[in-house]
């Protein structure tokens, strides 16, 4: 009927390109006419699986250089469970078993990332995992913080949590701590300053694999390709990413590990363990044929640079609603904004 409607979140935060590019379409249809399928396993893949690998080695940050395949975030972050175990295993520490997340913390929807998440809304009726494998600590909530607390003061404390945790639950049993930069489904809310570097340095500290799962946050969302190191500066072990990798023309996921963790479990060991993991479509050269033009597109038209220009703006004209009787706050960061609305703003 000739209406044209503004889609604010982007899907479900994935269409970071847009929707109707008819170049990925074409860079697909041509990936099918020419190979469409080949798996991955047993040392052989396909240039699309080869060329995106390289090029989200050269995006991720730092020792960053090696890429899992899988089809969605949440498989994303299962991955990173199975390696993380295996890798403590391999090291000689089959001890270090137990994951900490956050309350309010979005992982994802299968048997293992629902568990991982802390939105305790989505556990009703179903039976997840809990302790002592998945432990929870306090999320960061800068609108709820306690009052006479500056945003600081509220980030330390949250890291002095975190550390007790650590410390009661003994480190050589904690295996990785995950966390989103920005917590996504659990209200946008954003980290206290030098609070998720608090929470790397004491993951290092203790030898805990610290995942960014950045199934949200990557691929331009907050002006940056991730966001880890470049927004947040924090270097992460592992990154979960998904969504934006493909804008959703395709379904896609990439567990990127650091090279430290590579050369741990690539190697065979004496009892001959591999690590044996993978799905019929990981890495599906379709798919990763959309990948690579959705980045080749992020790049040629520098959205992360228009999101840098345009996101702060974005911000200060929302931020102008804060004054209206229904709403409570206002916060985010680029093109990930929220506007919470409440029934009274004193009780929040």
């Amino acid at each position: 009927d000739g209406r044209r409607y503004l889609d604010g979140i982007g899907g479900l935060w994935c269409v970071n390109t847009g929707y109707g590019r008819s170049e990925i379409a074409q860079a697909m249809a041509a990936q099918a006419t020419r190979m469409t399928y080949y798996s991955s396993f047993g040392h052989h893949t396909t240039i699309p699986v080869a060329e995106l690998s390289s090029v989200l080695a050269r995006l991720a940050p730092g020792p960053l250089n090696h890429v899992l395949y899988g089809s969605g975030g949440s498989m994303a972050n299962d991955t990173a469970v199975r390696l993380i175990h295996y890798y403590f295993n391999m090291l000689g520490k089959p001890e270090k078993k137990m994951l900490i997340t956050r309350t309010n913390g979005y992982h994802g929807s299968t048997y293992m990332a629902m568990s991982l998440t802390g939105v305790e809304y989505d556990h009703i009726g179903f039976d997840v995992i809990g302790e002592p494998l998945i432990q929870r600590v306090s999320g960061p909530d800068l609108y709820r913080r306690p009052e006479d607390t500056t945003p600081e003061e509220y980030g330390a404390q949250l890291v002095a949590e975190f550390r007790a945790k650590v410390e009661g639950l003994g480190p050589e049993n904690v295996a990785a701590f995950f966390a989103e930069p920005i917590m996504g489904a659990g209200g946008v809310l954003m980290p206290p300053p030098g609070y998720l570097q608090g929470m790397r340095e004491v993951c290092t500290e203790y030898g805990i694999l610290y995942v960014s799962d950045e199934v949200v946050t990557a691929f331009g969302r907050l002006g940056h390709m991730f966001a880890s190191e470049d927004a947040f500066g924090i270097m992460p072990d592992i990154i979960s990413s998904a969504k934006g990798l493909t804008s959703a023309y395709a379904p896609l996921s990439a567990t990127i590990i650091s090279d430290e963790i590579y050369d741990v479990i690539s190697v065979p060991q004496a009892e001959g363990s591999v690590f044996a993991h993978g799905f019929t479509y990981s890495g599906h050269p379709v798919c990763c044929a959309a990948a690579l033009e959705n980045i080749a597109i992020l790049e040629r038209e520098d959205i992360c640079g228009h999101v840098q220009r345009v996101g702060p703006y974005f911000g200060e004209r929302l931020a102008s609603l804060a004054d209206l009787g229904i709403v409570g706050d206002v916060r985010g960061s680029h093109f990930m904004q929220c506007v919470e609305n409440v029934a009274d703003k004193e009780t929040k």
